[in-house]
């Protein structure tokens, strides 16, 4: 099978602590030149099986919001108000120090386009920045990175890339790199530490290892085709790395759940200075058909999760979470009337996080549509009233330096005049 370098670590196991020595070859990466937005990074979380995003930012002043939902809404007296509007669901108190300190910022009625209430159309649409379009094999992410190396290039005037990137330029935590991040520039996936192991050094090699060397051996890329031995001994080391010795900064309490554990990840990855620039996770649990809850339940459960591993890594992150951007996002959200069954089905819009040092936070941002019955989309949903295109064309512009919106997410006709002034 022809391995495609973007699986170079597919169904990869890895994972970083401490700061070690740094190889040669990254330490000249990391030291090199950079970019027109010097250190940034940008971390994209997506949570699979569409948000409620009512229930997460809570229009606790529309009446229609708890007619709608007698069973499942979000009592006024258990809002943490935001601005005397929209409020968060308890559970995530976490966030609330971040959006009064002004690092959150929140943008409601957000979302795709395309009308599509599958699952798996819809997360391909918003992974792929392509809504409606099928077939697009490259990741909107992947193409951010493209038009900043094309854009350094253009200011510098040389040819390609004028950087040397590190091997962990663009990486997922999980067994897969995400269609969001399939492209040209490669990306690698990472999972378990102790899965990993390289080829003739110790064990037998994994099959993660094994895509690894078969990756390099035939790769056109300078950065690896020129310093192997030194790329196989950075791998080693980070798979000598003991996970369990890693100490996160006072205050970083990560839930004991696969999510907190990849946030915890990407901080010890981040920390580490290997060049890391974009990095992609994911948190399913969110299509709650069934038995959502209000206050409390499954929906609340998830959310706690969800927001105090977030808050965890950015307390670790300390000092340099001022050079982070943090986004999330889902494939649609869910209907404005709750079910039969004490749930919600597939809806429209929704509500995403940014989070960031450099972000104007403390504000829910957005056209807000109203919850009035003639207001709905078809009669049932949260209408959009921003295009999630907007959002992460602003961040990817501000984070990394990619000022050609339309080779991220052609044809969507993105202007830097309509941006909301998140970043």
């Amino acid at each position: 099978m022809k391995l495609s370098r973007r699986f170079f670590l597919h169904k990869g196991a890895l994972a970083v602590a401490g700061t070690a020595a740094i190889p040669s070859f990254l330490v000249r990466s990391v030291l090199g030149e950079t970019t027109g937005t010097p250190n940034k990074r940008l971390v994209v979380i997506f949570q699979r099986g569409a948000v409620d995003g009512l229930n997460v930012v809570v229009p606790y002043r529309e009446k229609n919001y708890y007619s709608m939902r007698p069973s499942i809404a979000i009592p006024q007296n258990k809002v943490i108000d935001l601005d005397g509007f929209f409020g968060l669901h308890p559970s995530l108190a976490a966030f609330k120090p971040l959006y009064d300190e002004g690092h959150l910022a929140i943008v409601h009625a957000a979302g795709s386009p395309d009308m599509s209430r599958s699952h798996f159309d819809a997360q391909d649409y918003m992974e792929s920045g392509t809504p409606g379009v099928k077939g697009t094999d490259s990741g909107w992410l992947n193409r951010a990175l493209q038009a900043e190396d094309a854009n350094v290039a253009l200011r510098r005037r040389c040819a390609g890339t004028c950087e040397q990137h590190s091997a962990f330029r663009a990486l997922a935590l999980g067994a897969d790199v995400p269609l969001t991040l399939a492209g040209k520039v490669p990306a690698i996936a990472l999972n378990n530490v102790n899965g990993f192991t390289v080829a003739g050094r110790g064990p037998a090699p994994s099959p993660a290892a094994s895509a690894f060397e078969a990756m390099y051996a035939d790769s056109g890329d300078h950065i690896l085709h020129t310093t192997g031995d030194e790329t196989f001994e950075a791998v080693k080391m980070l798979r000598d790395a003991n996970p369990a010795q890693y100490q996160p900064a006072p205050g970083a309490d990560y839930p004991n759940s696969e999510f907190g554990n990849s946030m915890k990840q990407i901080a010890q990855l981040l920390k580490a200075n290997l060049g890391v620039e974009v990095a992609f996770t994911d948190v399913s649990g969110w299509d709650t058909h069934q038995n959502q809850g209000g206050v409390n339940g499954q929906l609340a459960n998830r959310l706690s999760d969800f927001s105090a591993s977030i808050a965890a890594f950015w307390r670790d992150m300390g000092d340099s979470a001022e050079d982070i951007a943090l986004v999330t996002m889902s494939e649609f959200g869910r209907t404005a009337h709750e079910n039969g069954t004490g749930g919600t089905d597939h809806g429209h819009a929704n509500a995403m996080f940014v989070l960031g040092g450099g972000v104007n936070g403390g504000k829910v941002y957005g056209r807000w549509p109203g919850l009035a019955n003639e207001q709905l989309n078809q009669g049932r949903d949260l209408a959009l009233t921003t295009d999630y295109r907007q959002v992460l064309g602003e961040v990817v512009t501000r984070t990394l330096g990619a000022e050609n919106l339309e080779t991220v997410f052609p044809n969507a006709g993105l202007s830097s005049s309509r941006f909301l002034r998140l970043v």
